[in-house]
């Protein structure tokens, strides 16, 4: 049996402006400096928002933040790198071909493109293979939209390793806490990677470009009113949910830059009568979301996947591997499997039929039949043979999906499943799995991360190259340039 990602050892080691932007001063010298509004509470959230992102403090800075920083910098390299030779990816590269061999940007293996069109793709193929990471609280993968800008406009500018560091923090402070807030009310019709991930990008971009906090107020105001994506976009196999993460990254990229050149957006059109809070949630407390800015650091809360599917499956995928480790029953003495789980787990993840290897990604059964058969859900699960192979097919029309009403009120901030094997003998085996392998109360090591990166990384760039670039992500803070 498979263990996780068990492969190669490798060492590891302000003041808001008005309601338009004002002079950039370190362009025209200009003296002129438009009215300062003082920050109280008459500031809206984007205003909050966008002070932090101009001068997010030195927290940003110590050793802890910084690490967890790489550790999401190396994971999301990690989910770029398969997913950038995979459809939709390769097919968005012949589509912008007009975009791409120019440009200070590249794409993952290397190609030069213009900055806006890097971080598409790169977005989209950071969430192709659905290995990148998540804020649970959100319900958001923060990284594939918020660090393809960041590195697209971090290479356009020529930043050192540090600053981007700094500006993927502002990045997933920002956005985890818009995700938060929206709640799950959001998450029933949204896809929070393309909504809330546009914030991420926006934050992030202007932090690579040092805009001050009038214009980083309008580039997010500008992202708040363009920010989608559909939850049915991935009830069946499309290209659409990891094009939402790529479309997020280039948005906000693009209203960063559009707020740098002078555009203005509507400063309360998050938190205003009309505005994202009220249209696509049931009204946010943004108070509440915006307290503990630059004193807990969400980016040291990620979870980093262990499984290359839907995240809501890795409950129920672990609890099935515990019981199968702790009673040794093989698969032909199982007789029935029931999960008991939160409400959206079976939302997103209920398709008992998967023809394809994208339905299978979020197929629950799918998951738990090939974990319990093969030992891990790797890649490898989702290839057209494992997709016909009748054994799994046999264990699925066996496995019984149920709501838990405990498990579902404790969602997002808890991920648990309880899973339940009948065995042909009359045994009854229960095993409840509280968190997620991955997840911050049981997280990936360093080493399991860098085991990960290899699995996934090495069959593409090959394994001397893998390393060493992870080597160089590792040594991202002492970096004069981005890889």
């Amino acid at each position: 049996m498979q263990t996780p990602w068990p492969f190669q050892k490798v060492m590891a080691r302000s003041a808001i402006g008005s309601s338009r932007p004002a002079p950039r001063r370190r362009r025209s010298g200009s003296s002129h400096v438009a009215p300062v509004r003082a920050q109280t509470n008459t500031m809206t959230i984007i205003e909050t928002f966008a002070a932090y992102a101009a001068n997010p403090g030195a927290g940003v800075d110590a050793p802890e933040v910084i690490h967890h920083a790489k550790r999401a910098v190396v994971d999301w390299y990690a989910a770029l790198i398969p997913g950038a030779v995979e459809a939709p990816a390769t097919l968005l590269e012949r589509a912008l071909a007009d975009d791409l061999d120019r440009g200070r940007a590249r794409l993952a293996l290397g190609r030069s493109a213009s900055a806006r069109t890097a971080a598409l793709i790169n977005g989209t193929a950071a969430h192709t293979v659905e290995v990148d990471d998540i804020y649970k609280h959100a319900i958001y993968h923060p990284g594939a939209p918020t660090i393809a800008a960041a590195l697209a406009a971090g290479q356009q500018r020529q930043v050192s390793g540090m600053d981007f560091l700094r500006a993927v923090i502002v990045g997933y402070e920002v956005s985890t806490r818009i995700g938060a807030a929206m709640g799950r009310t959001h998450y029933r019709y949204w896809h929070n990677t393309g909504t809330v991930g546009t914030f991420g990008a926006a934050a992030a971009a202007a932090a690579i470009l040092k805009l001050d906090a009038s214009r980083s107020a309008h580039a997010l105001a500008t992202c708040a009113t363009c920010a989608a994506g559909l939850q049915q976009a991935f009830r069946m196999d499309s290209m659409s949910k990891p094009l939402h993460a790529g479309r997020a990254a280039e948005g906000g990229l693009l209203a960063a830059l559009a707020a740098d050149a002078g555009v203005t957006g509507s400063l309360d059109v998050i938190d205003g009568d009309a505005g994202l809070g009220r249209a696509m949630s049931d009204g946010p407390d943004w108070a509440a979301a915006a307290a503990t800015l630059g004193r807990e650091y969400h980016i040291t809360q990620m979870t980093f996947k262990n499984h290359a599917c839907c995240g809501h499956t890795f409950a129920a995928i672990d609890g099935a591997l515990a019981l199968q480790r702790e009673h040794r029953f093989s698969v032909d003495e199982i007789e029935s499997v029931r999960v008991a789980t939160y409400g959206p787990a079976l939302e997103v993840a209920g398709n008992r039929n998967p023809r394809t290897a994208a339905e299978a990604r979020f197929s629950l059964p799918y998951a738990m039949a090939s974990a319990l058969i093969h030992g891990s859900v790797r890649l490898a699960a989702f290839t057209p043979q494992r997709l016909a192979d009748p054994a799994i097919r046999a264990l699925m029309s066996g496995i019984e999906l149920q709501v838990d009403p405990r498990l579902d009120a404790a969602f997002p901030g808890q991920r648990a499943a309880r899973v339940t094997v009948r065995t042909r003998d009359g045994r009854e085996l229960e095993y409840l799995q509280p968190n997620r392998k991955g997840d911050p109360e049981e997280p990936l090591s360093d080493a399991e991360l860098n085991d990960k990166f290899l699995e996934l990384a090495a069959p593409v760039l090959g394994a001397s190259a893998a390393t060493d670039l992870l080597q160089r992500l590792w040594q991202l803070d002492s970096a004069i340039s981005l890889p």
